[in-house]
C-alpha cells in the first residue's frame, strides 16, 4: 500500500477538512486542501471560477492542481480533495498511482443539516443544480457513490462519530 499520499475524498460537508486537519497533525505533516491550491492557482475563488466557466472550467483547475499536488514531494501528506475530484477517471488514476485514497460517508440529512450550519462551504462552493440543497445531495450522492466506491481504499462513516475519532481510525488504519 502507498501511503505517500493520504487522499480525502467524500462529499462536502463530510469533514474532509477537519479530519485532513487532524491526520496531519498526528503525523506531523501538512496538510492540503485543494480548494485552497485551485483558488491560489487561479488568482479567483471558487465561485468566480464557476461564474466564468461554469464547472468544466473548474474541474480542469482542479485536475491540474490535483496532478500538481501529487507531483509535488515537498507538499503534505495529507490532501483534502473537493467532493467532484474523483469524476474525472485522470484524477482518479493519480490519486491511485500516487497514495491511498480514505472515503468520508455520510448521509444526504446528516450532510444538509451540516452545510446549513457551515457558512464558509455554502460561500465557497455554488449549487451544482436547480434542486432543493437536499434534493441535490441526493441526485450528486447516487451519481458519485459508485466512483467514491472505486476509488476507495478505506471507508470512513462519519455520521455519528467525532473528527477526533475519525482521524484515530486512519491513523490506526495507516499502521496496520
Amino acid at each position: 500500500m502507498n501511503t505517500d499520499r493520504i487522499y480525502l475524498t467524500g462529499y462536502r460537508g463530510t469533514g474532509k477538512t477537519t479530519v485532513g486537519k487532524l491526520i496531519s497533525a498526528q503525523l506531523a505533516t501538512e496538510c492540503v486542501d485543494l480548494d485552497d491550491v485551485i483558488e491560489q492557482a487561479a488568482g479567483k475563488s471558487i465561485r468566480e471560477i464557476f461564474a466564468e466557466g461554469g464547472e468544466e472550467l473548474f474541474r480542469n483547475w482542479e485536475s491540474r492542481c490535483l496532478g500538481q499536488v501529487a507531483a509535488d514531494q515537498a507538499r503534505g501528506r495529507v490532501i483534502s480533495l473537493g467532493g467532484g475530484a474523483i469524476l474525472r477517471d485522470q484524477n482518479r488514476q493519480v490519486i491511485r498511482q500516487t497514495g491511498v485514497c480514505i472515503w468520508l460517508t455520510a448521509g444526504a440529512d446528516v450532510i444538509a443539516d451540516r452545510l446549513s450550519t457551515d457558512q464558509t462551504t455554502g460561500q465557497r462552493r455554488p449549487a451544482l443544480t436547480d434542486l432543493s440543497a437536499v434534493e441535490e445531495i441526493r441526485e450528486l450522492l447516487a451519481r458519485r457513490e459508485p466512483l467514491y466506491r472505486q476509488s476507495a481504499d478505506f471507508v470512513l462513516e462519519t455520521d455519528q462519530k467525532s473528527p477526533e475519532q475519525l482521524a484515530a481510525e486512519v491513523v490506526a488504519w495507516l499502521s496496520e
